[in-house]
């Protein structure tokens, strides 16, 4: 299985630079970047832990090559059963950080690997962050910035955003969007990166 799975290229099924710069951190340098392009509108009633490992799964599946490992990953921010997506405009982004202000969220990101012939494996990570009580003024300030485009949440943590985090529990990179020990896991578990 190693040897096989050994000289197969890397695919990337996401179009975000920080799962790149994440991956390079571990000295993972995919051959291509394929972002799999489906609905991310969660079911109705589905927690957001679900979502994560729902739309990964459908990420690498939607992705998969007999010619390729590809991998795909999502992150979603919950608070309670609420799930906070990538806000659309700067309002949601000011309701999100409005709802994130002075109390513990969760941070889910599902992470798939799809290996030619093989069962889908997947991995869900888990992270708490707790942000300080946020003036009107500092989330004022930070919507005139970018940092909130694009992200789950409406907030990047590693950006000026983490001067907010007075607690966190589990893994930031997961935060950032990929869980580089469980990442690693998975692609050591099929000997296509060496221990």
């Amino acid at each position: 299985m190693s040897l096989q799975v050994t000289g197969l290229p890397l695919v990337l099924a996401s179009a975000s630079p920080r799962r790149l710069e994440l991956l390079a951190r571990i000295g993972v340098v995919p051959q291509a970047i394929r972002p799999a392009d489906l609905d991310e509108t969660p079911l109705p009633a589905e927690l957001p832990h679900k979502l994560a490992e729902r739309l990964c799964a459908l990420k690498a599946s939607a992705m998969a090559s007999p010619e390729a490992l590809v991998l795909a990953a999502d992150t979603v921010v919950g608070v309670g059963r609420r799930i906070l997506g990538k806000p659309a405009d700067a309002a949601e982004a000011r309701a999100f950080l409005t709802m994130l202000s002075g109390r513990r969220h969760r941070v889910h990101t599902g992470v798939a690997l799809a290996v030619p012939g093989q069962k889908l494996r997947t991995r869900l990570v888990t992270s708490v962050v707790a942000f300080q009580r946020l003036t009107t003024a500092q989330i004022e300030a930070y919507l005139d910035g970018t940092e909130w485009q694009g992200k789950a949440g409406g907030y990047a943590i590693q950006g000026s955003a983490e001067a907010w985090v007075r607690f966190m529990s589990g893994s930031w990179s997961n935060i950032v969007g990929l869980p580089l020990f469980e990442t690693a896991q998975l692609l050591r578990g099929v000997g296509w990166l060496r221990p």
